[in-house]
């Protein structure tokens, strides 16, 4: 069965660190998260995947290259510009299509260990058009979410809406099969999107404001299947510290790289660390990093390259290479 893997967006969220690379390279436990939904689909019986590129792209083809280290066959539709939510889906249409069947498209920049082969058996099960999968928040105001009836078909959807307001507590996860009919409800090329600018390339397409709607309109039936299992969209550098910290204290299963130095400290490769320094996890430290004589470091996460100086400390957050190097 076929998958793609959405890699083509700005990131703008997790700025500044999204300014020297692409957020599906940001490592989690010193692995890319791409590498981490590579193994992920591998896991669960999907092989050959694509992958759409457009910022910074040489850096996601280097840390995932031909997919043969996940166990998968990859290749790669590269964007000029993001297509939207759905455009790069659309572009690679003939690839998907050709799997026979129904197909995954899952983001490449979420946190997750969900399990693709319940939704995939749930999609077979549901007999719709798609399925999407979905998780239970407290605060909806940080997603959209989705509206369903008792049967699980798909009635609507809030985007971000206050709890006091909101219809539903199952947030769009961004994990979804489909069948390839889903093509038929794709905007012509020079549509224009509400979710894009009057200056949107040709192809730019989004799930919740182009796609979805077309189903609801024709009344074609796509459903919700609700998870259970860790899933964080990384929706900021504090998130994207803590869900460092949640994997390394194992509430998300994926695979670390480096040494257990102590308990909840990881160290990459080529690391030092002064024997009167202390470390107080949960502690990432990744390829390289230098820790000097008495520095203090207490729930952090270091990225490649990172130097903590002799008496210093470092507390609660993100640090990269350079004198001043604190993330926020």
């Amino acid at each position: 069965m076929r998958a793609m893997i959405l890699a083509a967006g700005l990131g703008t969220r997790l700025r500044p660190l999204t300014n020297l690379l692409p957020k599906p390279v940001a490592p989690v436990l010193n692995r890319p998260l791409i590498v981490h939904i590579g193994r992920l689909l591998s896991q669960h019986g999907f092989e050959e995947v694509v992958v759409n590129v457009s910022w910074l792209p040489e850096q996601i083809r280097d840390a995932l290259g031909d997919g043969s280290a996940v166990g998968l066959d990859v290749t790669y539709s590269e964007e000029a510009e993001p297509l939207g939510t759905a455009g790069g889906v659309g572009r690679a249409r003939e690839f998907l299509k050709e799997g026979g069947g129904s197909f995954l498209v899952i983001s490449g920049d979420a946190l997750t260990d969900v399990n693709l082969t319940a939704l995939r058996e749930a999609h077979d099960a549901n007999d719709g058009i798609a399925t999407l999968s979905t998780k239970r928040v407290d605060d909806t105001s940080q997603f959209g979410v989705v509206i369903t009836g008792e049967d699980g078909r798909i009635q609507g959807f809030q985007e971000k809406p206050d709890p006091a307001e909101a219809l539903s507590d199952l947030s769009n996860c961004g994990i979804y099969m489909f069948r390839s009919e889903i093509f038929d409800y794709f905007p012509p090329e020079d549509h224009k999107s509400p979710a894009g600018d009057a200056n949107q390339p040709p192809g730019f397409v989004d799930w919740a404001m182009d796609v979805f709607p077309a189903l609801l309109e024709n009344d074609m039936p796509f459903h919700a299947h609700e998870i259970h299992e860790f899933w964080d969209d990384i929706g900021s550098i504090a998130d994207y510290v803590q869900g460092n910290f949640s994997a390394l204290r194992g509430e998300v299963s994926v695979e670390a790289r480096g040494e257990l130095m102590e308990d909840l400290v990881l160290a990459g490769d080529d690391v030092e660390v002064a024997e009167d320094a202390r470390l107080t996890g949960p502690v990432v430290m990744g390829d390289g990093c230098r820790v000097g004589s008495g520095a203090r470091l207490s729930e952090v996460l270091l990225l490649d390259g990172a130097e903590i100086g002799d008496g210093s400390r470092a507390e609660g957050g993100l640090y990269g290479p350079g004198a001043d190097n604190r993330l926020d």
